[in-house]
């Protein structure tokens, strides 16, 4: 039989104890969440939705997205833009996703399971925090040409 500690429990028996990233251990966890109402030219290959401004220093534990039918064969990308509306990396988190889905949990459809506790600038494949705010965003990557709704939740940890 083995055990294993993790960096946080190897950190937390540390002598002296080593403090760990508030957005690893303790954090406090917020919470950004709304939805979004398309006209039928909102959802058209390229058009983006910048859902929320999340904190570059915040680590996202949940990105819930879900949407009505929006018509076509819909799909859509989620993932990060700068404030000025650059984009830091479209689908940091998740690929053609299809419209119509239920609140799904997409942090990690296309992001691999090791980014967990990586803070936003390092979902974004930055080399070093910019500052500021990125927004959370779908991009369409297939029209759907249809109104309906879009809504999510994100759930990230800053202190």
């Amino acid at each position: 039989m083995t055990t294993k500690n993790s960096t946080l429990v190897a950190n937390f028996e540390a002598t002296p104890q080593v403090a760990s990233d508030a957005h690893e251990l303790h954090g406090v966890v917020r919470v950004a969440q709304g939805t979004v109402a398309l006209v039928g030219g909102d959802s058209t290959d390229n058009d983006i939705v910048m859902l929320a401004p999340i904190p570059t220093n915040a680590s996202i534990t949940s990105l819930k997205i879900g949407s009505d039918s929006l018509g076509g064969s819909c799909t859509f990308n989620v993932g990060l833009y700068t404030s000025d509306g650059t984009v830091v990396d479209e689908d940091a988190y998740a690929t053609l996703v299809a419209d119509g889905a239920a609140m799904t949990d997409v942090r990690n459809e296309a992001a691999d399971i090791n980014t967990i506790g990586q803070q936003i600038w390092e979902d974004g494949g930055q080399s070093s925090d910019p500052g500021g705010y990125y927004y959370v965003a779908v991009t369409f990557s297939a029209t759907g040409g249809t109104a309906g709704d879009l809504s999510f939740i994100i759930e990230y940890v800053v202190n």
